[in-house]
């Protein structure tokens, strides 16, 4: 009876280990892929690549998280230093420029930065992102729309 209890107990472990292996998480840590779908990709300076992800690739008006990584010609994540972005909404018409800032914290992969923003509305934004740190220092901006 003790064998077959081990037993049984040996492939629930199994069947536990194999599900979280299969079903971990999809952020391809330390692979410098995008975590999550893609919103928006652009050159940052430096033979740098940035990109801003979330689970829906789609940015919405709202409170929302979103992943902000850099990568090399190769696809390896790099870290950047320190990293800052800011949304903006060019004025129009009677309508003063908006600004949306985020606020990051890092991850597990170096050149992979979660951030958090609350986007105002919906249209078309700017994301100035700006890097400081080993891999130089950076200031550029993607075109992203807001949903």
């Amino acid at each position: 009876m003790k064998k077959t209890i081990h037993f049984i107990g040996s492939i629930a472990l199994f069947g536990v280990v194999a599900f979280a292996t299969g079903c971990g998480s999809a952020n391809n840590a330390g692979s410098g892929a995008p975590m999550g779908k893609t919103i928006a990709s652009g050159p940052a300076g430096n033979n740098l690549t940035a990109t801003i992800s979330n689970a829906e690739g789609v940015l919405k008006k709202g409170s929302q998280e979103f992943t902000l990584t850099f990568t090399d010609a190769s696809g390896k994540a790099v870290d950047v230093g320190s990293a800052a972005l800011n949304f903006r909404m060019a004025a129009m018409g009677s309508m003063s420029e908006m600004n949306s800032g985020a606020t990051f914290t890092t991850t597990g992969t170096p050149g992979s930065y979660k951030g958090k923003v609350n986007i105002d509305m919906a249209g078309d934004w700017q994301a100035m992102i700006t890097y400081e740190g080993s891999a130089g220092k950076g200031a550029f901006s993607i075109p992203v729309v807001a949903k």
